[in-house]
């Protein structure tokens, strides 16, 4: 994916994911912590954080209560009553204190449960068989799965606790004080022009219209951090996968001679995440103006508010001060949304990237649903047949010129083609992995077919993990890795065998190779299919995987897809494989991002 296409996928993502509602994002997630494990955990958690608010609520009423008292008897110089009121906050404040440590304890738990179920599922549904390679050619959706399940559902699920507790107590506080304000101006009466007003509860009222207007002014001014935010961290994965796309290929780039043009990309990248975070920034400042400009005069708003009641001398200092606390506290409730809409922008915006990828996760395999399917049919062992097999993608239809054709167990067949044909679809279309286009594929029931692609994959582990792979160590003979390896030319590395290391790096690329044709020797599968590696093969590792393949694994069904002819004696039986641009193909990447959101 260039970096053009990957900048308009991006914006694109953006723009579809923003098509879907936040309550059916927030219900997604909802089923995904409902069906994971810790949704028990979840559950007494949050009840234990209830009550946790809750009694601290409670005691700030109480600690607010104590403002009368206290202030009180600073008015009367009575110092008696002074250190007694000292004594009663010590108990309080010691309280609150506890408190707040339980709950900052239950909130770090609660973030650590809700990233397990999260995470849990994500990659649960992830790793379904043949999903994951589906969902990496579904377009832009499927780009840097890694960032979604580790930065993105890291960052939502600790945004998410946060702002859930944080609402919690806001309403908690809310519902507590607005009994005291109400109380303390519940017979307020304002005289204009010489008449008598009445207005009950009118420091609530004040706290309302305050904290109204501060809410309504701070929508309007980031209503856009949603979308910025959501392009940026679109950006930032865009770099993210080019850093590690470049040091992945350092070998290669520096034996060309490359860097000058790879950082030409890499700033091309860089400039892009700039682009959106200076978008980000004026969105930020235009919101502090307002967020700010509130912050500072809410140091005199409750006093404002309350010196009618001063003044009319239906409060006394201490009482003038107990008001001013409840003020400040209803309107810091009420306020919740001012104070937190720009990290309520950046949730919001992790919590569509997040949903987005896991819708597309659960209904990648309805993508392309106007598309025909291959049929992969289970048939009677020791024959695989197939007949009039088209292969869609974008570039075209790639298809086998034998349009009807059956195999017997121990025929070797190879499968020729062009450069560019679609030699890894075919191989791919057999796998099961690429099921869009036509015809059908009858696999022998009950019968292992291993696939070999170009190049091994080296899980991390133990050598004789990495040969067992994917079955357990104990399925072998502990003597049949050796002598696999023996047969391969490799008896040196029978040593290490049970050495942990990162073989991918540890071995050459004609190693890891060879080490393909190790596996195919020590599993012995009845059927084998390769994607061009006797091609990628030369010398006596070639020369070791002919005799292999005409010796030991002589009852082996074997089909090799390849660009050149080997050994005439080794296959007898040569298919052909065509390409037919004008015939079935797949929608754009465009397409299969929208079909993400629109399946289901």
């Amino acid at each position: 994916m260039t970096e053009e296409s990957a900048g308009a996928g991006a914006a694109a993502e953006v723009e579809d994911a923003a098509r879907a509602g936040l309550a059916s994002q927030l219900w997604m997630m909802a089923r995904a912590l409902w069906a994971s494990p810790v949704r028990n955990a979840l559950f007494t958690l949050g009840a234990t954080i209830f009550v946790v608010v809750a009694v601290t609520a409670y005691g700030q009423i109480r600690l607010n209560r104590w403002n009368t008292p206290f202030y009180d008897a600073l008015s009367r110089r009575e110092p008696g009553e002074f250190l007694k009121q000292l004594g009663v906050f010590a108990i309080i404040a010691g309280t609150l204190l506890v408190l707040n440590v339980a709950q900052k304890w239950l909130g770090e738990m609660l973030k650590l449960k809700l990233r397990q179920g999260l995470v849990h599922d994500l990659i649960e549904d992830w790793m379904l068989p043949r999903r994951a390679f589906r969902l990496a050619h579904a377009g832009s959706i499927g780009v840097n799965p890694d960032q979604r399940m580790h930065e993105d559902a890291r960052h939502l699920t600790e945004l998410s606790a946060d702002l859930a507790i944080g609402l919690l107590q806001a309403s908690i506080l809310l519902v507590a004080f607005v009994g005291v304000l109400w109380s303390l101006s519940s017979s307020f009466s304002a005289r204009i022009a010489g008449r008598a007003f009445a207005i009950p509860g009118y420091m609530v009222w004040a706290a309302v219209v305050y904290a109204g207007s501060a809410s309504l002014l701070s929508y309007w001014a980031g209503r856009n951090l949603i979308g910025r935010n959501a392009e940026r961290y679109a950006r930032e994965a865009t770099l993210r996968f080019s850093l590690v796309r470049v040091n992945e290929h350092i070998d290669a780039i520096s034996l060309a001679g490359g860097e000058s043009d790879e950082a030409r990309r890499l700033e091309l990248d860089l400039a892009q995440v700039l682009v959106a975070m200076r978008a980000l920034v004026r969105g930020l400042t235009q919101l502090t103006w307002v967020t700010a400009g509130y912050g500072w005069f809410t140091i005199v708003a409750p006093i404002l508010a309350a010196a009618p009641l001063y003044f009319a001398g239906e409060l006394s200092f201490g009482g003038l001060m107990m008001a001013a606390g409840a003020f400040n506290q209803v309107q810091s409730s009420l306020r919740w949304f001012v104070d937190n809409f720009s990290t309520i922008a950046d949730w919001r915006a992790t919590l569509l990237r997040v949903a987005s990828f896991r819708r597309a996760v659960i209904t990648c395999d309805m993508l392309h649903r106007v598309e025909s399917r291959i049929a992969l049919l289970e048939g009677p062992p020791g024959r695989i047949s197939i007949e009039r097999l088209e292969i869609a993608s974008q570039a075209g239809c790639t298809l086998l010129r034998e349009r009807s054709i059956e195999l017997k167990a121990g025929e070797r067949v190879l499968v020729l083609g062009e450069h560019g044909v679609g030699k890894t679809l075919l191989f791919r279309a057999f796998a099961g992995l690429w099921p869009w286009g036509a015809g059908h594929i009858v696999r022998p029931q009950g019968e292992t077919i291993l696939y070999v692609p170009r190049m091994p994959y080296m899980p991390p582990g133990t050598l004789r993990e990495v040969l067992a792979y994917p079955l357990a160590v104990e399925s072998f003979e502990p003597a049949a890795f050796g002598h696999a390896l023996e047969r391969l030319g490799l008896e040196r590395l029978a040593q290490a065998l049970d050495a942990a290391r990162d073989w991918d790096q540890a071995l050459s690329a004609d190693e890891q190779q060879a080490l393909a044709f190790v596996r195919v020797v020590l599993h012995a599968p009845p059927w084998v299919i390769f994607d061009d590696v006797l091609g990628s093969l030369d010398g006596q590792t070639l020369e070791h995987a002919i005799d292999v393949l005409a010796s030991e694994l002589k009852s082996t069904g074997v089909i090799h897809i390849g660009s050149t002819r080997t050994r005439d004696d080794l296959f007898p039986r040569v298919l052909h494989l065509i390409k037919d641009p004008a015939a079935r193909k797949l929608p754009g990447e465009r397409s299969l991002g929208r079909a993400a959101w629109q399946a289901g």
